[in-house]
């Protein structure tokens, strides 16, 4: 399916922040909006900036506009925090998720809203490099022929990423959820994808259970597509690197590292 048909300037970020954050709860609120480093305010001086923040900035970078957080239903500090999106010159929407058994469902919730549209997925308890990453996922979106294109970087430790395998045309073939070892070399942090794959998520969580007995897994979505004939790629930051705070080492690392690397 050709991306020309699809407007490029026009993308839409998703931004799944319905987790509950238990593996570093007691928190006072969200974690999304735990203070990672630094920003300079208008009048020089140095405020606090929100991990969520970073996120934001990234998507705004790529000249992204618009972009819908979702939520579970006593998350409401993250709205009151971001308002209307002026904070990063963005356009923000809030929508609220009742279906809590995974990503997938998380992201579904936007379907009605986002169908025709071309989706960056962004996970806002991640710090990453490169901070131009959602422009380069694009462009490759806009040269390729491709349905989804996944951000990944050299990962040593899988069992807390999503696994890829990929061909010397940067074609993925597999891709492993948080395996306890593995050959495999790089995992992805962020996505881009045109309508297609939002189809495909849409009917895959409609063929499950009403009430699954399981969390559907987004690595397990994407592989479904892979196995379907979607054709999924990778952008590869060699120098990149990403570090989700969801963990008490990970998030003492971030606090220490601040804003400056991860």
């Amino acid at each position: 399916m050709a991306i020309q048909k699809y407007n490029i300037l026009d993308a839409i970020g998703l931004i799944p922040a319905a987790g509950e954050g238990k593996r570093i709860s007691p928190l006072p609120g969200s974690k999304e909006l735990y203070p990672i480093g630094f920003q300079v305010a208008t009048d020089g001086s140095l405020r606090p900036k929100v991990v969520c923040h970073y996120l934001l900035e990234s998507m705004r970078l790529a000249g992204i506009r618009k972009a819908y957080l979702l939520l579970r239903t006593h998350k409401w500090d993250i709205p009151a925090y971001l308002g209307d999106g002026t904070l990063v010159d963005m356009n923000l929407g809030y929508l609220v998720v009742s279906s809590l058994f995974g990503v997938p469902y998380t992201l579904d919730r936007a379907y009605e809203f986002v169908q025709d549209a071309v989706i960056t997925l962004g996970f806002p308890d991640i710090i990453f490099q490169p901070q131009n990453a959602f422009g380069q996922l694009l462009a490759h979106l806009s040269d390729s022929e491709a349905d989804l294109v996944l951000g990944v970087v050299p990962f040593d430790q899988p069992h807390k990423g999503g696994m890829v395998d990929f061909d010397a045309n940067g074609c993925v073939s597999l891709v492993l959820d948080k395996p306890q070892q593995s050959t495999l070399r790089y995992s992805w942090f962020t996505a881009a994808w045109i309508p297609s794959f939002t189809e495909f998520l849409h009917q895959y969580l409609a063929n499950q259970p009403i009430v699954p007995p399981q969390e559907v897994l987004i690595n397990d979505v994407i592989q479904a597509a892979i196995d379907s004939g979607l054709k999924v790629e990778v952008e590869v930051f060699e120098n990149g690197s990403f570090l989700d705070i969801g963990t008490p080492e990970d998030l003492v690392r971030a606090v220490r590292k601040g804003s400056s690397q991860v």
